[in-house]
């Protein structure tokens, strides 16, 4: 069974759940990450979400997220999930949005309520997505895929057209983004619940 950590609304962890029935029309809050991966010409690698998914099935979204196991940081789940479900490795991955949190809604009334700090990585990789993670995969340029986000003409999941808005107040190069004080991550992210 795979758990995700529930949280208090001070980002405190307070227990687990099965991933499998966390998600519903009431779905607590629970910690999360996202990642999103560059290479060194500026390009996006945007990620469309496999069709068999319970949550937003089909849609195109950010190349990564998943949820932290219970003692597990997430920058080790973005590392563990980049390989799970795109076959990519990397060296490392850098905070960028510490803090980022939403609520979404599916039209069937299913919920998304995470507190989700957000992931960059830089790097020239290739991928062989996971069919039951990923339909399909495609690199775009950054700065028209973002502009096009931003103007609502590209259609993207609810927590990536959302953090897009907040990514690109870092600047208009990803490279350059600064990277997040771990001090403002949820206090569950810095001090991972312990299994059992």
């Amino acid at each position: 069974m795979e758990e995700v950590v529930l949280l208090a609304e001070d980002g405190h962890a307070i227990g687990t759940t099965d991933k499998a029935t966390v998600h519903h029309a009431d779905t607590p809050l629970h910690l999360a990450f996202s990642c999103y991966v560059f290479n060194t010409r500026g390009e996006f690698l945007l990620t469309q979400r496999a069709l068999s998914k319970a949550t937003w099935p089909g849609v195109w979204t950010n190349t990564c997220c998943g949820h932290p196991a219970p003692g597990e940081t997430p920058r080790d789940a973005v590392l563990r999930r980049l390989g799970e479900e795109l076959g990519t490795h990397v060296p490392d991955v850098e905070l960028v949005l510490p803090g980022f949190r939403y609520r979404a809604v599916m039209g069937n009334g299913i919920v998304e309520n995470e507190m989700c700090p957000v992931f960059r990585v830089i790097a020239d990789v290739t991928t062989d997505p996971n069919p039951a993670e990923v339909e399909a995969v495609r690199w775009v340029p950054w700065a028209e895929f973002s502009a096009d986000v931003l103007a609502g003409t590209a259609d993207v999941s609810p927590w990536s057209a959302l953090q897009i808005t907040e990514l690109t107040k870092l600047g208009t190069d990803p490279a350059k983004w600064a990277v997040g004080n771990p001090a403002d991550l949820p206090p569950a992210a810095r001090e991972p619940l312990r299994a059992g």
